[in-house]
């Protein structure tokens, strides 16, 4: 090779290296800029002052006064013919004033969501009131009309009329904020007027005791008063509803919840169109399905929500049945209860939807035109016919004591008329049926998923789950008209 060739390939060589460099040190370059944008869009400023600034304009305090009707003072305090009692009547007949209606007032918080002058707070906040006074950030006060409320999710609607346009907030995306998220909560806390406070997203889709509760949990200070101001996230947005502490003392301890704003804009909606809820309704009661169960009714794994009880209704109308397991919704997965109330609960009333359940070892799809669980809540059950069962022998199986139910043990135990089974007389407290919580006076009205009203009928299920392999019997209990099933292992028989 010639020396000038040889020049030349050395010169490319280095060339295509220099471009290479550059190449990935800009690539390099890039990737960091991205990171760096990332975490400064999720890290927290160096100020809260622009932020809380914007949004305290539409944080509102609310005061609200309750007239308490007057005691009657010490009457019942000693029995009638004691010694004392004309001393004590005649203690009050000096405080009568004490008799008297007096004025109550409570303090809380909340927020302006549009500029004609709705506002959010928590039930609580304005339960029972006589009177709502909104406290603005300027210092105006307005007097506020409830909208309407659900207690179920502890959301109210207030609304004020104004002369001007009101400052407000929008709400924002819950199911996008994740555990580590700045949030900014602000309220009224202990009647101290306008206050914030900062912390972080603690956990996520917190139930307390609500059928639809879905809260974030933070570790921002929340403390009385601040129930129903809103969380904030870093751009401003509602996320959340402040509503209760976890405490100890009754101040905060780092363990607030606020109702996630995916579920309070869904009720907020229906409270502005409807003044009231209307959540979709499938009539069925329901339980979770632990792994006994699953293995007695042969699925896979535990998933879905078991039916315990199909009252007269959508799901009775479509052919759901008792002891059917509910695994999918409206094309969603049911995981557990817990997930079909929420799912259901906010379906549009009247919408007919599909609802897979799962049945003698198959999957079923039905269609379920749903009611409104509102109505369904204020209807009334009745009872069927009643019925005699002759058989009144006793036996023990499965740890317990059980005879065919009577009129005279209807009748003792409360039980509605018409319904058939196995009374249980006693338990063996050593057996596993006394673990899983059965006692006397329950009711069995199924097994296996069949129905059982004779001694011979539970024998019967009980050897067809050990022909067909099976480890355990499901059992369908009754007890204060409440049903629920249980699953108990078949290595006692």
């Amino acid at each position: 090779m010639q020396p000038q060739t040889l020049a030349l390939t050395r010169h490319r060589d280095e060339a295509a290296r220099g471009t290479a460099f550059h190449l990935f040190w800009t690539g390099l370059l890039a990737l960091a800029l991205l990171v760096a944008q990332s975490l400064a869009a999720r890290a927290l400023p160096e100020s809260l002052a622009p932020l809380t600034e914007k949004i305290s304009p539409a944080v509102v305090n609310i005061t609200t006064s309750t007239t308490i009707e007057g005691h009657t003072g010490p009457q019942g305090i000693v029995p009638e013919g004691s010694p004392f009692e004309d001393f004590f009547r005649e203690f009050q007949d000096r405080n009568r004033n004490g008799d008297r209606p007096r004025r109550s007032s409570a303090l809380g918080s909340g927020f302006v969501i549009s500029e004609d002058g709705f506002v959010v707070t928590n039930n609580h906040v304005i339960d029972g009131a006589d009177e709502i006074i909104i406290e603005f950030f300027s210092g105006e006060e307005l007097v506020a009309e409830v909208v309407g409320t659900d207690p179920n999710t502890d959301i109210a609607l207030l609304k004020v009329e104004a002369e001007q346009p009101l400052p407000f907030v929008s709400f924002g995306d819950s199911d996008t904020a994740e555990v580590g998220d700045w949030v900014l909560a602000m309220g009224n806390p202990l009647g101290q007027g306008f206050s914030a406070s900062v912390g972080i997203v603690s956990a996520r889709n917190r139930a307390l005791s609500g059928t639809y509760d879905d809260y974030i949990q933070t570790d921002a200070a929340i403390n009385r008063g601040n129930s129903g101001g809103p969380l904030f996230n870093m751009a401003g947005e509602v996320i959340g509803v402040n509503t209760a502490i976890l405490s100890p003392t009754g101040g905060s301890i780092g363990i607030g919840f606020s109702m996630a704003s995916n579920v309070v804009t869904r009720v907020v909606d229906q409270l502005q169109e409807f003044g009231e809820t209307r959540r979709g309704w499938l009539g069925v009661r329901i339980q979770d399905v632990d792994d006994a169960m699953a293995e007695a009714m042969g699925m896979d794994t535990a998933r879905g929500a078991l039916i315990t009880d199909v009252p007269e209704g959508p799901a009775k109308e479509a052919g759901i049945e008792v002891g059917d397991v509910i695994v999918s919704f409206d094309g969603q997965e049911v995981e557990d209860t817990r997930g079909l109330v929420r799912q259901v609960g906010n379906t549009a009333v009247g919408k007919s939807v599909r609802v897979v359940v799962f049945r003698d070892g198959a999957t079923q799809t039905m269609l379920v035109t749903l009611g409104r669980r509102e109505d369904a809540e204020r209807a009334e059950n009745g009872d069927g016919p009643m019925s005699e069962t002759p058989d009144v022998s006793e036996k023990e199986i499965l740890g317990m004591t059980l005879s065919p139910l009577t009129q005279a043990m209807r009748d003792e135990l409360g039980v509605p008329g018409g319904t058939e089974g196995l009374a249980v007389l006693d338990v063996d407290q050593t057996s596993e049926a006394f673990e899983k919580g059965l006692r006397p006076g329950d009711v069995i009205t199924e097994a296996g998923q069949q129905p059982v009203t004779a001694l011979a009928d539970l024998d019967l299920r009980i050897e067809e789950a050990q022909d067909a392999g099976r480890k355990s019997l499901l059992l369908l209990v009754r007890r204060g008209g409440e049903p629920r099933f249980v699953a108990l292992g078949l290595d006692e028989e």
